[in-house]
């Protein structure tokens, strides 16, 4: 009878010993698995701030924040002109399109064409000054949309740059001068204008600056031309206006 209670009870305590083992493995194994999976979240989470950081870095290199001024909107352009080598834009109007190509030998005004389209500025601005058989001019509208587009890009002017040689020949793309007083003839950068006279108008050679041509659309011009307008050579009916890059 001792003898087999003395077997009963080293039976046991193998059994106690073995599911002791068992657990503790199971335990040990709970814990790796554990592991891999925070080290797998770990992975994963820098994985992800990783692709943040691209995703970022690819916005931030198409989209420029900075608010422009007189300082620093030559050096910006310097700049941003090598970045951003497009030369071609297309004008959509309700009448159709005008595409332009803009010459890369005036870098600045080239640069800040583009940067105002790629800034989506010129969307909804519209041709606000026609004069027969002159010019049509676009760039601005009576909206507030406008202002304030104008007031978070920043106020600034550019420098003349006439010594290319151009001629205001008919379909050229010109830059205005500033309405305020302004001896130097500095660009009002928001605006432009498309020469309609036929052949040109040479009597504005040298005195502003010519940054493109239109090399299809001149008809469109042409009908803008002949909208009726008031007594301050505005439009009576609002031709709206949207560019986009095109190359």
């Amino acid at each position: 009878m001792l003898f087999k209670l003395n077997i009963y009870i080293i039976s046991l305590s193998f059994f106690l010993i073995g599911c002791r083992l068992v657990n503790e493995k199971k335990s040990s194994s709970n814990k790796e698995n554990n592991t891999v999976r925070v080290q797998k979240k770990t992975i994963n989470t820098k994985s992800t701030q990783e692709d943040n950081k691209k995703k970022k870095a690819k916005i931030d290199s198409s989209v420029t924040e900075i608010l422009l001024n007189d300082k620093n909107a030559i050096p910006f352009f310097f700049n941003y002109e090598k970045n951003n080598p497009e030369d071609k834009v297309r004008i959509s109007t309700r009448f159709g399109n005008i595409d332009i190509k803009l010459f890369k030998n005036t870098p600045y005004h080239r640069a800040n064409f583009i940067y105002l389209t790629k800034k989506g500025y010129f969307k909804n601005t519209t041709f606000h000054r026609v004069v027969p058989d002159f010019i049509i001019q676009g760039g601005n509208s009576d909206r507030y949309e406008t202002a304030k587009k104008r007031g978070e890009i920043g106020k600034y002017l550019l420098p003349p740059d006439t010594r290319k040689g151009y001629k205001h020949h008919r379909g050229v793309v010109s830059m205005p001068s500033s309405e305020i007083e302004n001896p130097y003839k500095l660009a009002s950068p928001y605006e432009f204008f498309i020469v309609q006279q036929n052949p040109g108008a040479y009597h504005l050679d040298g005195n502003y600056t010519i940054f493109g041509k239109v090399i299809s659309g001149m008809d469109v011009v042409d009908k803008i031309n002949k909208q009726r307008t008031d007594n301050r050579e505005t439009p009576l009916t609002n031709v709206f206006m949207d560019v986009e890059i095109i190359e």
